[in-house]
């Protein structure tokens, strides 16, 4: 066990990229792609037939330490109360060719892999956080979805094109969430920008108008406690819960639907997708079991608007263990997966979201899924085949999910070891806890504060997930990031 103070990170970063290695993931960009790289000296020009929106107050609203942005947005009032929204997503394609070395990186992981100590990038920095980011006050080519949503939230019409956009605002979640509560000041890059708080006001409610017809129709209002280490210098000091805000929610319902967009207009020009769908869950009789012990009938059969019904109900009822409850759900229901939807054929859709149109678009810099459906926009858009065959996409479809669950236990790994180094000095404290994972390799708790996962080594006989028990810390194992309870009466 290593708890010298001083070499936490060092530690953590060894750990990330051992994790890296172990689950078959680059962690290094191999010398054909730097030197792929080094020939990019400048964003990608366009060719004179896409639209010029330069003149629209875009914003991109993101951590506060991201570069690597991959969306702006902009909204429009229109009359008959309909409002047009705009997002722009990076072209990242424009200088990521398909086939390329740094593609084959891209194609190779899939995904940035964000850990406590190191991150991984999909796309080599120069070109994520610069030439293909969405930067701040430069002129980008974007891939524009655009929506017309109707005062229900429901969308009456849409778009997709290319065209030149241009950042005017970067703006961070947490103070422009602040600001939209009325519990901060106007960030200053808004105030900046002419008209852009009352455009950022109207994104705002459009984004909660479409968040509630999601939800009408069952779409799943779940919260989860993200916790990242706090460093002093490079000393883990604690555990810091993310929350969602809501600036967090804007984004995140503008790109809901600007996903659903993407993945009918692929369907419209009959070119095949790359859907992410998370399947009827399988163990719908322990949520029903679930909900009973709160006093909540739920339906035999799997029903996402009953199971939405019940959550806004409970949240309500029980907003400090609402978190608890949602994780509980969420480990329920099951994983997403990618899979390939051709002309003709239906995906089994997204039970989470209620929608059976879903796809991944908005985070081609981040997302390998996206850059792939980014490029399926554009042959669509050009009036050419798909430029994958349908056997490649079913081989990538596949890769992808498997990636994907290998990034998330890289960046599980890292965040077990943070843990566990910061419970170091704890073992013998015991601790309010729910059971997150039962299985037979073993039974997960997750204890409130700090709100850390561990392993759950003796008395674990008869429980399941949702559970709740007092635990004793019996050891942890940084290395490994091990973290071992015991149950205690």
């Amino acid at each position: 066990m290593d708890n010298g103070n001083s070499q936490h990170r060092a530690t953590l970063r060894r750990i990330a990229r051992r994790a890296m290695l172990e689950r078959g993931l680059a962690p290094d960009f191999a010398p054909d792609a730097i030197a792929e790289l080094a020939g990019m000296q400048a964003p990608a020009a366009g060719d004179g037939t896409m639209r010029d929106l330069r003149t629209l107050p875009w914003a991109s609203i993101d951590n506060d330490d991201s570069r690597d942005l991959d969306q702006l947005t902009v909204a429009e009032r229109l009359p008959g109360g309909f409002v047009r929204l705009l997002v722009a997503i990076a072209d990242v394609d424009a200088l990521v060719g398909k086939g390329s070395a740094i593609d084959g990186h891209a194609r190779t992981n899939t995904t940035s892999v964000y850990t406590a100590a190191e991150i991984f990038p999909m796309l080599p920095e120069k070109l994520s956080t610069n030439l293909t980011s969405l930067a701040d006050r430069e002129d980008r080519l974007a891939v524009v979805i655009e929506m017309t949503v109707a005062g229900d939230g429901s969308l009456t019409a849409s778009d997709v094109y290319r065209a030149a956009v241009r950042n005017r605002a970067r703006l961070a979640y947490n103070s422009v969430a602040a600001w939209l509560d009325g519990q901060g000041p106007m960030p200053a890059p808004v105030a900046s920008v002419p008209g852009l708080d009352a455009n950022l006001r109207l994104q705002d409610e459009m984004a909660q108008t479409l968040k509630a017809f999601r939800h009408e129709h069952g779409a799943l209002d779940l919260q989860t406690l993200e916790a990242r280490p706090v460093f002093d210098a490079d000393e883990i000091r604690d555990l810091e819960v993310e929350e969602k805000n809501r600036a967090r929610e804007l984004i995140e319902d503008l790109m809901i639907a600007a996903n659903g967009v993407t993945a009918r207009f692929l369907e419209a020009r009959r070119l095949p997708s790359l859907r992410r769908v998370v399947r009827t869950p399988k163990r719908w009789e322990r949520i029903v079991e679930v909900a009973g012990h709160l006093g909540e009938p739920l339906p035999p059969q799997p029903d996402p608007r009953s199971l939405a019904a019940f959550l806004t109900r409970r949240r309500v009822a029980d907003p400090l263990r609402f978190p608890d409850l949602s994780l509980t759900v969420i480990k329920l229901l099951g994983a997403g997966e990618y899979v390939v939807e051709l002309p003709g054929q239906a995906a089994p859709g997204h039970f989470g979201l209620a929608v059976r149109d879903y796809t991944h678009a908005t985070a081609p810099n981040r997302r390998f899924p996206d850059l792939l459906t980014q490029r399926l926009l554009k042959a669509a858009l050009a009036g050419s085949p798909a430029p994958y065959t349908e056997d490649e996409l079913a081989e990538l479809a596949a890769h992808c999910t498997q990636q994907e669950d290998a990034a998330n236990k890289v960046e599980r790994q890292v965040a077990k070891s943070a843990a566990a180094m910061l419970l170091a000095s704890k073992v013998g404290q015991r601790f309010d806890a729910i059971v997150t994972g039962a299985s037979p390799k073993g039974t997960w708790v997750r204890v409130f504060h700090p709100p850390v996962e561990g392993k759950l080594v003796t008395g674990f006989e008869g429980l399941d997930v949702g559970h709740r028990m007092r635990v004793e810390l019996a050891a942890t194992d940084v290395e490994r990031g091990f973290i071992d309870f015991k149950r205690v009466v």
